[in-house]
């Protein structure tokens, strides 16, 4: 069964038994490929893959799917928003570092930008002194490592841009 639907449909509000579609999101309840049972498929309108796929329980009849009803959407709504925050968190700390090193006497706020492109992916090193003026700024490879000692060593090197 396809998970995507037309754009059309998402601004209508929608409630069957296997399909709600309400405030942005759908639920879809979908014959579970591993077993015998059923999923529920959670989708963010506009996003092509759901953002939480999970068991979905069975009706009483022990054949077909429970029907979806609005403290269950409710439910699955806000578990699958707190995964999409988890991704983006995640998301956001493997591009995004930063670490604070003393250098003579003076506290430098270093950050490493990952900037992920599928031609030319590179990452920014910059440099902010205690008033959080930048500094200094380079273009380093996007596996770059920033640890205290190689923000120190760039930054007793004059900010030069590391070998």
């Amino acid at each position: 069964m396809s998970l995507e639907h037309d754009e059309s449909e998402s601004d209508l509000r929608t409630q069957e038994p296997r399909l709600w579609r309400d405030n942005g999101w759908t639920a879809r309840v979908i014959k579970n490929e591993d077993d015998e049972g059923w999923a529920v498929a959670m989708s963010k309108d506009g996003e092509s893959e759901p953002a939480l796929v999970g068991p979905w329980t069975m009706g009483r009849d022990k054949k077909n799917p429970k029907p979806l009803d609005t403290a269950a959407f409710n439910t699955l709504v806000k578990t699958a928003s707190e995964v999409l925050r988890r991704h983006e968190q995640q998301l956001h700390a493997m591009l995004h570092k930063s670490l604070v090193v003393t250098v003579g006497s003076a506290l430098i706020r270093v950050t490493l930008d990952i900037i992920p492109d599928e031609d030319n992916p590179c990452a920014l090193l910059s440099a902010y002194d205690e008033a959080d003026t930048q500094i200094a700024q380079v273009q380093v490879a996007p596996h770059f490592q920033l640890t205290r000692a190689s923000a120190i060593a760039w930054a007793e090197n004059d900010f030069r841009k590391p070998g």
